[in-house]
Protein backbone atom coordinates (compact mmCIF):
# COMPACT_ATOMS: atom_id res chain seq x y z
CA UNK A 1 0.00 0.00 0.00
CA UNK A 2 1.12 3.66 -0.42
CA UNK A 3 2.00 5.39 2.90
CA UNK A 4 -1.76 6.92 3.71
CA UNK A 5 -1.88 9.98 6.25
CA UNK A 6 -2.69 7.81 8.99
CA UNK A 7 0.42 5.96 8.83
CA UNK A 8 2.47 9.11 8.06
CA UNK A 9 1.14 10.03 11.66
CA UNK A 10 3.14 7.77 13.78
CA UNK A 11 6.40 7.65 11.57
CA UNK A 12 6.36 11.62 11.74
CA UNK A 13 6.16 11.55 15.31
CA UNK A 14 9.07 8.83 15.55
CA UNK A 15 11.12 11.03 13.38
CA UNK A 16 9.83 14.27 15.33
CA UNK A 17 11.30 12.17 18.34
CA UNK A 18 15.10 11.99 16.85
CA UNK A 19 15.30 14.50 14.70
CA UNK A 20 14.23 17.66 16.06
CA UNK A 21 17.53 19.81 17.53
CA UNK A 22 19.85 17.56 15.43
CA UNK A 23 21.93 19.17 12.52
CA UNK A 24 22.03 17.51 8.89
CA UNK A 25 25.86 16.02 8.43
CA UNK A 26 25.33 14.25 5.35
CA UNK A 27 23.37 14.29 2.27
CA UNK A 28 23.48 11.29 -0.16
CA UNK A 29 21.36 10.68 -3.36
CA UNK A 30 21.93 7.13 -4.24
CA UNK A 31 18.87 7.00 -6.71
CA UNK A 32 16.99 9.03 -9.12
CA UNK A 33 14.22 10.09 -6.20
CA UNK A 34 15.99 8.89 -2.79
CA UNK A 35 17.82 11.03 -0.58
CA UNK A 36 19.57 10.53 2.86
CA UNK A 37 20.25 12.52 5.03
CA UNK A 38 22.81 11.65 8.31
CA UNK A 39 21.37 13.06 11.45
CA UNK A 40 24.11 13.93 13.96
CA UNK A 41 22.49 14.88 17.49
CA UNK A 42 23.96 14.47 20.95
CA UNK A 43 25.48 11.34 20.47
CA UNK A 44 23.19 10.21 17.97
CA UNK A 45 23.50 9.96 14.50
CA UNK A 46 20.82 8.38 12.39
CA UNK A 47 19.74 8.31 8.06
CA UNK A 48 16.78 9.22 7.40
CA UNK A 49 15.91 8.34 3.92
CA UNK A 50 12.96 9.99 1.63
CA UNK A 51 11.89 8.35 -1.44
CA UNK A 52 9.93 9.81 -3.82
CA UNK A 53 9.31 6.84 -6.27
CA UNK A 54 5.72 6.72 -7.48
CA UNK A 55 4.62 3.93 -5.80
CA UNK A 56 6.91 3.21 -2.99
CA UNK A 57 7.12 7.24 -1.93
CA UNK A 58 8.18 7.31 2.16
CA UNK A 59 10.26 8.83 4.11
CA UNK A 60 11.74 6.96 7.55
CA UNK A 61 15.03 6.18 9.36
CA UNK A 62 16.66 3.28 7.40
CA UNK A 63 19.35 0.81 8.51
CA UNK A 64 19.77 -0.58 4.55
CA UNK A 65 23.05 0.24 2.59
CA UNK A 66 22.95 1.81 -0.56
CA UNK A 67 25.35 2.23 -3.62
CA UNK A 68 25.92 5.81 -4.15
CA UNK A 69 27.06 6.79 -8.01
CA UNK A 70 30.36 8.24 -8.13
CA UNK A 71 29.41 11.86 -9.38
CA UNK A 72 27.15 13.64 -7.00
CA UNK A 73 23.43 14.68 -8.85
CA UNK A 74 22.90 18.38 -9.14
CA UNK A 75 19.92 18.05 -6.69
CA UNK A 76 21.96 16.62 -3.62
CA UNK A 77 24.27 18.89 -4.43
CA UNK A 78 22.02 21.70 -4.33
CA UNK A 79 20.88 19.79 -0.60
CA UNK A 80 24.37 20.00 0.09
CA UNK A 81 24.95 23.46 -0.64
CA UNK A 82 21.75 25.14 1.42
CA UNK A 83 21.53 22.55 4.15
CA UNK A 84 24.70 20.84 5.30
CA UNK A 85 25.34 22.29 8.87
CA UNK A 86 21.34 23.41 8.98
CA UNK A 87 19.54 22.24 12.56
CA UNK A 88 16.01 20.91 12.03
CA UNK A 89 14.14 23.15 14.34
CA UNK A 90 10.51 21.47 13.92
CA UNK A 91 9.03 18.42 12.44
CA UNK A 92 4.87 18.66 11.19
CA UNK A 93 2.36 16.59 9.40
CA UNK A 94 -0.58 19.19 7.89
CA UNK A 95 -4.05 17.90 9.81
CA UNK A 96 -4.54 13.73 7.59
CA UNK A 97 -2.27 15.26 4.73
CA UNK A 98 0.49 12.54 3.32
CA UNK A 99 2.96 15.68 3.22
CA UNK A 100 5.69 16.27 6.00
CA UNK A 101 7.49 19.56 6.69
CA UNK A 102 11.11 20.01 8.16
CA UNK A 103 11.46 23.64 9.34
CA UNK A 104 15.33 24.42 9.55
CA UNK A 105 17.72 26.75 11.14
CA UNK A 106 20.61 27.64 8.13
CA UNK A 107 23.60 29.74 7.63
CA UNK A 108 24.33 31.38 3.94
CA UNK A 109 27.02 31.89 2.60
CA UNK A 110 28.28 34.56 4.74
CA UNK A 111 26.98 32.73 8.00
CA UNK A 112 23.84 34.85 8.55
CA UNK A 113 21.00 32.94 10.08
CA UNK A 114 18.03 32.44 8.24
CA UNK A 115 15.24 29.63 7.67
CA UNK A 116 14.03 27.42 5.44
CA UNK A 117 11.79 24.64 4.59
CA UNK A 118 12.10 21.19 3.38
CA UNK A 119 8.21 19.77 2.83
CA UNK A 120 8.14 16.10 1.28
CA UNK A 121 5.24 15.21 -0.53
CA UNK A 122 4.02 11.70 -0.52
CA UNK A 123 0.99 12.36 -2.65
CA UNK A 124 -0.27 10.88 -5.84
CA UNK A 125 2.03 10.17 -9.11
CA UNK A 126 4.39 12.46 -8.66
CA UNK A 127 5.90 12.17 -5.04
CA UNK A 128 8.09 15.35 -4.73
CA UNK A 129 10.76 17.16 -2.10
CA UNK A 130 10.90 20.67 -2.48
CA UNK A 131 13.23 23.30 -0.39
CA UNK A 132 11.59 26.74 0.22
CA UNK A 133 13.29 29.71 1.22
CA UNK A 134 12.00 31.75 4.05
CA UNK A 135 10.20 34.65 2.03
CA UNK A 136 8.11 30.90 0.76
CA UNK A 137 9.78 31.10 -2.26
CA UNK A 138 11.00 27.69 -3.98
CA UNK A 139 14.56 26.93 -4.27
CA UNK A 140 14.31 23.76 -6.34
CA UNK A 141 12.42 20.47 -6.03
CA UNK A 142 13.04 16.93 -7.53
CA UNK A 143 10.26 17.31 -9.63
CA UNK A 144 9.48 20.26 -11.52
CA UNK A 145 5.91 21.04 -12.72
CA UNK A 146 4.21 24.06 -14.56
CA UNK A 147 0.91 25.10 -13.28
CA UNK A 148 -1.52 27.77 -14.64
CA UNK A 149 -3.98 30.41 -13.64
CA UNK A 150 -6.71 27.94 -12.76
CA UNK A 151 -6.43 24.51 -10.34
CA UNK A 152 -3.24 23.00 -11.66
CA UNK A 153 0.00 24.10 -9.01
CA UNK A 154 2.75 25.30 -10.63
CA UNK A 155 6.35 23.59 -8.26
CA UNK A 156 8.48 25.27 -10.01
CA UNK A 157 11.99 27.54 -8.96
CA UNK A 158 11.61 30.95 -8.31
CA UNK A 159 7.41 30.14 -7.68
CA UNK A 160 5.48 30.59 -3.81
CA UNK A 161 5.33 27.26 -2.43
CA UNK A 162 1.71 26.38 -2.61
CA UNK A 163 0.16 23.43 -0.18
CA UNK A 164 -1.28 20.79 -2.65
CA UNK A 165 -5.09 20.99 -3.42
CA UNK A 166 -7.55 20.00 -0.79
CA UNK A 167 -9.48 17.19 -1.81
CA UNK A 168 -13.23 17.91 -1.10
CA UNK A 169 -13.56 15.01 2.22
CA UNK A 170 -14.51 15.46 5.34
CA UNK A 171 -10.63 15.31 8.12
CA UNK A 172 -11.44 12.56 10.19
CA UNK A 173 -9.56 14.05 12.64
CA UNK A 174 -12.14 17.20 12.75
CA UNK A 175 -15.10 15.27 12.31
CA UNK A 176 -17.34 15.10 15.93
CA UNK A 177 -19.74 12.30 16.64
CA UNK A 178 -22.62 14.60 15.16
CA UNK A 179 -21.26 14.64 12.13
CA UNK A 180 -20.41 11.61 11.32
CA UNK A 181 -23.95 10.68 12.19
CA UNK A 182 -25.43 13.19 9.89
CA UNK A 183 -22.85 12.22 7.09
CA UNK A 184 -23.97 8.29 8.16
CA UNK A 185 -27.40 9.09 7.26
CA UNK A 186 -27.17 10.54 3.88
CA UNK A 187 -25.20 7.40 2.68
CA UNK A 188 -25.88 5.78 -0.45
CA UNK A 189 -27.31 2.98 0.63
CA UNK A 190 -25.90 1.23 -2.62
CA UNK A 191 -21.90 1.39 -1.80
CA UNK A 192 -20.18 -0.69 0.60
CA UNK A 193 -18.91 0.57 3.58
CA UNK A 194 -15.25 0.75 3.15
CA UNK A 195 -16.15 2.54 -0.57
CA UNK A 196 -17.85 5.11 1.63
CA UNK A 197 -15.01 5.41 4.01
CA UNK A 198 -13.06 5.96 1.55
CA UNK A 199 -15.40 8.53 -0.37
CA UNK A 200 -16.02 10.20 2.70
CA UNK A 201 -12.96 10.38 4.22
CA UNK A 202 -9.36 11.67 3.09
CA UNK A 203 -6.19 10.09 4.64
CA UNK A 204 -7.34 6.79 5.01
CA UNK A 205 -6.11 3.82 2.85
CA UNK A 206 -8.52 1.36 1.19
CA UNK A 207 -6.72 -1.22 3.46
CA UNK A 208 -7.60 0.42 6.44
CA UNK A 209 -11.64 1.51 5.05
CA UNK A 210 -11.81 -2.67 4.61
CA UNK A 211 -10.13 -3.57 8.21
CA UNK A 212 -13.02 -0.99 9.88
CA UNK A 213 -15.62 -2.93 7.63
CA UNK A 214 -14.22 -6.08 9.05
CA UNK A 215 -13.78 -5.25 12.56
CA UNK A 216 -18.06 -3.55 12.79
CA UNK A 217 -19.55 -6.09 10.49
CA UNK A 218 -17.27 -8.57 10.24
CA UNK A 219 -17.04 -8.31 6.04
CA UNK A 220 -14.82 -6.13 4.34
CA UNK A 221 -17.13 -5.46 1.32
CA UNK A 222 -20.53 -5.55 3.02
CA UNK A 223 -23.25 -3.16 1.61
CA UNK A 224 -24.78 -0.85 3.53
CA UNK A 225 -28.68 -1.73 2.33
CA UNK A 226 -27.76 -5.28 3.62
CA UNK A 227 -26.95 -3.77 7.21
CA UNK A 228 -29.57 -4.72 9.97
CA UNK A 229 -30.80 -1.59 11.82
CA UNK A 230 -29.11 -2.01 14.99
CA UNK A 231 -25.52 -2.34 13.03
CA UNK A 232 -26.63 0.51 10.86
CA UNK A 233 -27.50 2.93 14.65
CA UNK A 234 -24.43 1.30 16.03
CA UNK A 235 -22.07 2.33 13.62
CA UNK A 236 -21.29 6.11 14.16
CA UNK A 237 -20.30 5.12 17.45
CA UNK A 238 -17.71 2.84 16.89
CA UNK A 239 -16.51 4.86 14.33
CA UNK A 240 -16.01 7.51 16.39
CA UNK A 241 -14.17 5.69 19.22
CA UNK A 242 -11.84 4.57 16.54
CA UNK A 243 -11.10 7.87 15.52
CA UNK A 244 -10.67 8.73 19.44
CA UNK A 245 -8.03 5.57 19.86
CA UNK A 246 -6.03 7.81 16.82
CA UNK A 247 -5.97 10.59 18.30
CA UNK A 248 -4.60 9.44 21.52
CA UNK A 249 -1.74 7.73 19.34
CA UNK A 250 -3.00 3.72 19.77
CA UNK A 251 -0.84 2.41 16.36
CA UNK A 252 0.96 -0.86 16.18
CA UNK A 253 3.36 -1.26 13.10
CA UNK A 254 2.31 -4.38 11.46
CA UNK A 255 3.55 -6.12 8.26
CA UNK A 256 1.48 -8.97 6.23
CA UNK A 257 3.49 -11.67 4.41
CA UNK A 258 2.23 -14.36 1.83
CA UNK A 259 4.85 -17.08 1.67
CA UNK A 260 7.38 -15.45 3.80
CA UNK A 261 7.41 -12.53 1.53
CA UNK A 262 5.97 -8.72 2.46
CA UNK A 263 2.52 -8.16 1.10
CA UNK A 264 1.49 -5.04 2.62
CA UNK A 265 1.66 -3.27 5.77
CA UNK A 266 -0.72 -1.14 7.99
CA UNK A 267 -0.74 1.09 11.06
CA UNK A 268 -3.05 -0.92 12.51
CA UNK A 269 -3.56 -4.90 12.98
CA UNK A 270 -5.44 -6.07 10.06
CA UNK A 271 -7.88 -9.22 10.57
CA UNK A 272 -9.47 -9.24 7.11
CA UNK A 273 -6.97 -11.79 5.34
CA UNK A 274 -7.41 -14.22 8.44
CA UNK A 275 -5.30 -17.11 7.76
CA UNK A 276 -4.57 -16.50 4.22
CA UNK A 277 -1.05 -14.12 5.19
CA UNK A 278 1.38 -14.02 8.03
CA UNK A 279 0.90 -11.19 9.99
CA UNK A 280 4.31 -9.62 12.29
CA UNK A 281 4.29 -6.81 14.68
CA UNK A 282 7.33 -4.29 14.72
CA UNK A 283 8.82 -2.23 17.63
CA UNK A 284 8.93 0.75 15.38
CA UNK A 285 7.72 1.60 11.71
CA UNK A 286 11.11 3.00 10.59
CA UNK A 287 11.75 -0.59 11.14
CA UNK A 288 8.74 -2.20 9.45
CA UNK A 289 9.32 0.11 6.30
CA UNK A 290 13.24 -0.86 5.78
CA UNK A 291 12.02 -4.63 6.10
CA UNK A 292 8.98 -4.06 3.84
CA UNK A 293 10.52 -2.10 1.11
CA UNK A 294 14.10 -3.53 1.09
CA UNK A 295 13.43 -6.34 -1.56
CA UNK A 296 10.86 -4.44 -3.55
CA UNK A 297 13.85 -1.60 -3.78
CA UNK A 298 16.39 -3.66 -4.42
CA UNK A 299 14.46 -5.76 -7.24
CA UNK A 300 12.93 -2.22 -8.31
CA UNK A 301 16.90 -0.61 -8.56
CA UNK A 302 18.52 -3.75 -9.83
CA UNK A 303 15.39 -3.51 -12.76
CA UNK A 304 16.23 -0.08 -13.93
CA UNK A 305 19.99 -0.92 -14.06
CA UNK A 306 19.63 -3.98 -15.96
CA UNK A 307 16.72 -2.97 -18.33
CA UNK A 308 18.82 -1.99 -21.47
CA UNK A 309 21.34 -5.19 -20.64
CA UNK A 310 18.53 -7.98 -20.12
CA UNK A 311 16.68 -5.72 -23.43
CA UNK A 312 20.19 -7.16 -25.35
CA UNK A 313 20.64 -10.30 -23.88
CA UNK A 314 16.66 -10.95 -24.56
CA UNK A 315 17.52 -10.02 -28.29
CA UNK A 316 20.64 -12.17 -28.95
CA UNK A 317 18.14 -14.95 -26.97
CA UNK A 318 15.81 -14.99 -29.23
CA UNK A 319 18.22 -14.50 -32.53
CA UNK A 320 19.75 -17.73 -31.32
CA UNK A 321 16.44 -19.39 -31.30
CA UNK A 322 15.23 -17.75 -34.52
CA UNK A 323 18.62 -19.21 -36.31
CA UNK A 324 18.10 -22.60 -34.40
CA UNK A 325 14.74 -23.20 -35.77
CA UNK A 326 15.72 -22.27 -39.26
CA UNK A 327 18.66 -25.19 -38.84
CA UNK A 328 16.13 -27.53 -36.86
CA UNK A 329 14.37 -27.14 -40.85
CA UNK A 330 16.95 -27.56 -42.94
CA UNK A 331 18.18 -30.46 -40.71
CA UNK A 332 14.92 -31.86 -41.79
CA UNK A 333 15.17 -31.67 -44.90
CA UNK A 334 18.41 -33.28 -44.98
CA UNK A 335 16.84 -36.61 -43.53
CA UNK A 336 15.69 -38.16 -47.11
CA UNK A 337 18.71 -37.66 -48.69
CA UNK A 338 18.87 -41.56 -49.37
CA UNK A 339 16.46 -41.51 -51.45
CA UNK A 340 18.62 -39.47 -53.80
CA UNK A 341 21.16 -41.58 -53.92
CA UNK A 342 18.87 -44.56 -54.77
CA UNK A 343 17.27 -42.50 -57.59
CA UNK A 344 20.94 -42.36 -59.06
CA UNK A 345 21.51 -45.69 -58.93
CA UNK A 346 17.96 -46.41 -60.81
CA UNK A 347 19.12 -43.52 -63.15
CA UNK A 348 22.35 -45.35 -63.87
CA UNK A 349 20.77 -48.64 -64.24
CA UNK A 350 18.80 -47.63 -67.01
CA UNK A 351 21.33 -45.19 -69.01
CA UNK A 352 20.66 -47.42 -71.71
CA UNK A 353 17.12 -46.51 -72.05
CA UNK A 354 17.38 -43.07 -71.47
CA UNK A 355 18.40 -40.08 -73.96
CA UNK A 356 19.71 -36.35 -74.13
CA UNK A 357 17.27 -33.82 -73.61
CA UNK A 358 14.54 -36.15 -71.63
CA UNK A 359 12.86 -34.73 -68.85
CA UNK A 360 11.35 -37.62 -67.86
CA UNK A 361 12.04 -41.11 -67.08
CA UNK A 362 9.78 -43.67 -66.36
CA UNK A 363 11.27 -46.96 -64.54
CA UNK A 364 11.07 -49.76 -61.97
CA UNK A 365 11.93 -49.03 -58.32
CA UNK A 366 14.08 -51.94 -57.70
CA UNK A 367 14.96 -50.35 -53.88
CA UNK A 368 11.11 -50.62 -53.45
CA UNK A 369 9.33 -54.10 -52.48
CA UNK A 370 6.76 -53.80 -55.26
CA UNK A 371 9.21 -52.87 -57.70
CA UNK A 372 7.05 -50.40 -58.52
CA UNK A 373 6.95 -48.24 -62.11
CA UNK A 374 8.40 -44.53 -60.80
CA UNK A 375 8.39 -41.03 -62.58
CA UNK A 376 11.80 -39.31 -61.88
CA UNK A 377 12.49 -35.48 -63.09
CA UNK A 378 15.05 -35.20 -65.19
CA UNK A 379 16.90 -31.92 -66.33
CA UNK A 380 16.90 -31.91 -69.87
CA UNK A 381 19.99 -29.84 -70.63
CA UNK A 382 21.92 -32.51 -69.00
CA UNK A 383 23.04 -35.96 -70.34
CA UNK A 384 21.81 -38.86 -68.52
CA UNK A 385 24.90 -39.44 -67.01
CA UNK A 386 24.93 -35.94 -65.53
CA UNK A 387 21.80 -36.20 -64.28
CA UNK A 388 22.33 -39.05 -62.55
CA UNK A 389 26.02 -37.17 -60.98
CA UNK A 390 23.18 -34.36 -60.01
CA UNK A 391 21.14 -37.00 -57.61
CA UNK A 392 24.54 -38.37 -56.42
CA UNK A 393 26.17 -34.70 -55.84
CA UNK A 394 22.56 -33.80 -53.98
CA UNK A 395 22.70 -36.91 -52.01
CA UNK A 396 26.75 -36.12 -50.61
CA UNK A 397 25.40 -32.30 -50.33
CA UNK A 398 23.18 -33.39 -47.99
CA UNK A 399 25.12 -35.39 -45.88
CA UNK A 400 27.80 -33.32 -45.18
CA UNK A 401 24.81 -30.62 -44.39
CA UNK A 402 23.51 -33.33 -42.09
CA UNK A 403 27.39 -33.00 -40.45
CA UNK A 404 27.50 -29.18 -40.64
CA UNK A 405 23.54 -28.58 -39.53
CA UNK A 406 23.98 -30.84 -36.40
CA UNK A 407 27.49 -29.03 -34.83
CA UNK A 408 25.48 -26.07 -35.53
CA UNK A 409 22.75 -26.79 -33.61
CA UNK A 410 24.94 -28.47 -30.49
CA UNK A 411 26.50 -25.13 -30.49
CA UNK A 412 23.16 -22.66 -30.73
CA UNK A 413 21.68 -24.76 -27.97
CA UNK A 414 24.82 -24.37 -25.28
CA UNK A 415 24.94 -20.88 -26.24
CA UNK A 416 20.88 -20.42 -25.65
CA UNK A 417 21.53 -22.42 -22.65
CA UNK A 418 23.84 -20.04 -21.28
CA UNK A 419 22.08 -16.66 -22.73
CA UNK A 420 19.29 -18.10 -20.24
CA UNK A 421 21.56 -18.69 -17.67
CA UNK A 422 22.63 -15.10 -17.95
CA UNK A 423 18.99 -13.30 -18.15
CA UNK A 424 18.41 -15.86 -14.73
CA UNK A 425 21.69 -14.08 -13.37
CA UNK A 426 20.36 -10.51 -14.56
CA UNK A 427 16.94 -11.36 -12.44
CA UNK A 428 18.78 -11.26 -9.50
CA UNK A 429 21.41 -8.42 -9.52
CA UNK A 430 21.53 -6.34 -6.88
CA UNK A 431 24.02 -3.68 -7.73
CA UNK A 432 25.81 -2.06 -10.33
CA UNK A 433 28.69 -4.42 -9.36
CA UNK A 434 26.79 -7.15 -10.57
CA UNK A 435 25.79 -5.88 -13.70
CA UNK A 436 28.91 -4.71 -14.78
CA UNK A 437 30.62 -8.27 -14.00
CA UNK A 438 27.88 -9.43 -16.13
CA UNK A 439 28.40 -7.12 -19.33
CA UNK A 440 32.33 -7.92 -18.97
CA UNK A 441 31.60 -11.84 -19.35
CA UNK A 442 29.81 -11.36 -22.48
CA UNK A 443 31.75 -9.18 -23.93
CA UNK A 444 34.50 -12.14 -23.25
CA UNK A 445 32.62 -14.39 -24.81
CA UNK A 446 32.14 -11.70 -28.11
CA UNK A 447 28.62 -11.83 -27.92
CA UNK A 448 28.68 -7.88 -26.73
CA UNK A 449 31.28 -5.40 -28.18
CA UNK A 450 32.56 -3.46 -25.43
CA UNK A 451 31.66 0.10 -24.65
CA UNK A 452 33.52 2.76 -26.37
CA UNK A 453 35.34 4.86 -23.19
CA UNK A 454 37.90 7.49 -23.20
CA UNK A 455 39.39 6.32 -20.22
CA UNK A 456 39.93 2.19 -19.12
CA UNK A 457 37.81 1.59 -15.89
CA UNK A 458 38.94 -0.57 -12.93
CA UNK A 459 37.41 -3.81 -13.15
CA UNK A 460 35.82 -3.92 -9.89
CA UNK A 461 35.04 -7.69 -8.63
CA UNK A 462 32.15 -7.88 -6.55
CA UNK A 463 31.96 -10.83 -4.11
CA UNK A 464 29.80 -13.92 -3.67
CA UNK A 465 26.98 -14.19 -0.98
CA UNK A 466 28.32 -15.01 2.21
CA UNK A 467 25.64 -17.32 4.61
CA UNK A 468 26.92 -18.99 7.95
CA UNK A 469 25.04 -22.52 8.51
CA UNK A 470 23.49 -23.17 11.74
CA UNK A 471 25.93 -25.37 12.98
CA UNK A 472 28.76 -22.66 12.04
CA UNK A 473 29.94 -23.93 8.30
CA UNK A 474 30.53 -21.03 5.69
CA UNK A 475 28.20 -21.20 2.67
CA UNK A 476 28.99 -18.83 -0.70
CA UNK A 477 26.64 -18.39 -3.08
CA UNK A 478 27.80 -17.53 -6.54
CA UNK A 479 26.07 -13.75 -8.46
CA UNK A 480 27.07 -14.84 -12.25
CA UNK A 481 28.28 -17.39 -14.17
CA UNK A 482 32.40 -15.81 -13.43
CA UNK A 483 32.03 -16.39 -10.08
CA UNK A 484 30.57 -19.56 -9.95
CA UNK A 485 33.08 -20.80 -11.77
CA UNK A 486 35.73 -19.24 -9.39
CA UNK A 487 34.17 -20.02 -6.31
CA UNK A 488 33.88 -23.98 -7.59
CA UNK A 489 37.15 -24.44 -9.02
CA UNK A 490 39.73 -21.96 -7.39
CA UNK A 491 37.97 -21.21 -3.77
CA UNK A 492 36.27 -24.50 -2.96
CA UNK A 493 38.78 -27.67 -1.60
CA UNK A 494 37.96 -30.72 -3.35
CA UNK A 495 36.22 -32.33 -0.16
CA UNK A 496 34.04 -29.21 0.29
CA UNK A 497 30.52 -29.82 -1.19
CA UNK A 498 28.97 -28.29 -4.28
CA UNK A 499 25.22 -27.48 -4.64
CA UNK A 500 22.94 -26.65 -7.97
CA UNK A 501 19.44 -26.72 -8.87
CA UNK A 502 18.49 -30.02 -11.01
CA UNK A 503 18.20 -29.28 -14.72
CA UNK A 504 17.29 -25.48 -13.82
CA UNK A 505 19.65 -22.09 -14.14
CA UNK A 506 20.56 -20.83 -10.49
CA UNK A 507 24.05 -20.24 -8.71
CA UNK A 508 26.70 -22.41 -7.63
CA UNK A 509 26.29 -22.90 -4.16
CA UNK A 510 29.70 -24.39 -2.28
CA UNK A 511 29.66 -25.58 1.43
CA UNK A 512 33.12 -24.66 3.14
CA UNK A 513 33.63 -28.01 5.42
CA UNK A 514 37.69 -27.29 6.43
CA UNK A 515 38.24 -30.95 6.14
CA UNK A 516 34.92 -31.58 8.14
CA UNK A 517 31.66 -33.62 7.36
CA UNK A 518 28.85 -31.00 7.52
CA UNK A 519 25.58 -32.22 9.09
CA UNK A 520 22.24 -32.99 7.10
CA UNK A 521 21.03 -28.95 8.39
CA UNK A 522 23.79 -27.56 6.86
CA UNK A 523 23.20 -29.70 3.80
CA UNK A 524 19.42 -28.95 3.89
CA UNK A 525 20.05 -25.10 4.63
CA UNK A 526 22.68 -24.78 1.59
CA UNK A 527 20.10 -26.48 -0.51
CA UNK A 528 17.36 -23.58 0.20
CA UNK A 529 20.05 -21.07 -0.49
CA UNK A 530 21.04 -22.79 -3.59
CA UNK A 531 16.70 -23.20 -4.78
CA UNK A 532 16.24 -19.72 -3.46
CA UNK A 533 19.02 -18.49 -6.36
CA UNK A 534 17.94 -20.06 -8.78
CA UNK A 535 14.79 -20.52 -11.36
CA UNK A 536 13.26 -22.09 -8.74
CA UNK A 537 12.69 -19.48 -6.21
CA UNK A 538 9.05 -19.53 -6.36
CA UNK A 539 8.47 -22.73 -6.91
CA UNK A 540 8.43 -25.80 -3.47
CA UNK A 541 10.14 -28.98 -3.40
CA UNK A 542 12.82 -28.25 -5.90
CA UNK A 543 15.34 -30.77 -6.31
CA UNK A 544 19.17 -29.94 -5.44
CA UNK A 545 21.82 -32.13 -6.27
CA UNK A 546 24.70 -31.79 -4.43
CA UNK A 547 28.31 -33.67 -4.39
CA UNK A 548 31.71 -33.59 -3.32
CA UNK A 549 33.91 -30.63 -5.39
CA UNK A 550 35.83 -33.29 -6.71
CA UNK A 551 32.98 -34.64 -8.88
CA UNK A 552 32.17 -31.76 -10.54
CA UNK A 553 34.34 -31.05 -13.79
CA UNK A 554 34.14 -28.47 -16.53
CA UNK A 555 34.17 -29.73 -20.07
CA UNK A 556 36.80 -28.11 -22.48
CA UNK A 557 35.41 -25.62 -23.89
CA UNK A 558 32.41 -25.02 -22.01
CA UNK A 559 30.97 -21.54 -21.33
CA UNK A 560 31.25 -19.83 -18.01
CA UNK A 561 29.49 -21.59 -15.29
CA UNK A 562 28.61 -24.68 -16.91
CA UNK A 563 30.04 -27.98 -15.47
CA UNK A 564 29.19 -31.76 -15.16
CA UNK A 565 28.99 -33.60 -12.10
CA UNK A 566 28.59 -37.39 -11.10
CA UNK A 567 28.40 -38.99 -7.80
CA UNK A 568 25.23 -36.89 -6.48
CA UNK A 569 22.35 -36.90 -4.52
CA UNK A 570 19.31 -35.09 -4.30
CA UNK A 571 17.16 -33.26 -1.80
CA UNK A 572 13.68 -31.57 -2.49
CA UNK A 573 13.40 -28.33 -0.54
CA UNK A 574 11.50 -25.11 -0.30
CA UNK A 575 13.06 -21.68 -1.15
CA UNK A 576 13.03 -19.50 2.56
CA UNK A 577 13.74 -16.01 1.68
CA UNK A 578 13.88 -15.41 5.50
CA UNK A 579 15.73 -18.08 6.46
CA UNK A 580 18.96 -16.91 3.97
CA UNK A 581 18.35 -13.49 6.02
CA UNK A 582 18.82 -14.85 9.24
CA UNK A 583 21.83 -17.21 7.80
CA UNK A 584 23.46 -14.18 5.72
CA UNK A 585 26.95 -13.50 7.51
CA UNK A 586 27.37 -9.71 8.84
Amino acid sequence: MPLDALCLMPVADEIRKSAEGAKIDKIQQPGKNEIIFTLRGTGVSRRLLVSASTGRARVHFTEMQFENPQQPPMFCMLLRKHLLGARIAAVTQPSMERVLEFELDVFDEMGVAGKSRLIIELIGAAPNLILVAGDGRIIDCLRRAEGDMGEKRGVMPGLFYRPPLPSGKNDPLLVSKDDIIRIWNEANEEKTVDSWLLDTFFGISPLVCRELSQRFFGDGSVRIASLASGERASFPEKLAAFIESIKNGEFTPCMLSRGGKPFDFSCIPITQYGEKMEKREFSSFSELMDLFYSERDMAESARQRTEALIKTVKNLRDRTRRRLANQEEELKATFGRDRLRETGDIITANLHRMKSGMALLRANDFYSESNAEIEIKLDPRLSPQQNAAKYYKDYNKAKNAERHLTGLIKAGETELFYLESVLDELSRASGEKDVLEIRRELEKMGLLSPKPSAKKEKEVKSRPLRFVSSAGFEILVGKNNTQNDELTFRTAERFDLWLHTQKIHGSHVVILTGGKKADDKTIEEAAKLAALYSQGSEGQKVPVDYALVKHVKKPPGAKPGMVIYTDYKTLYVTPDKRLADELRAK
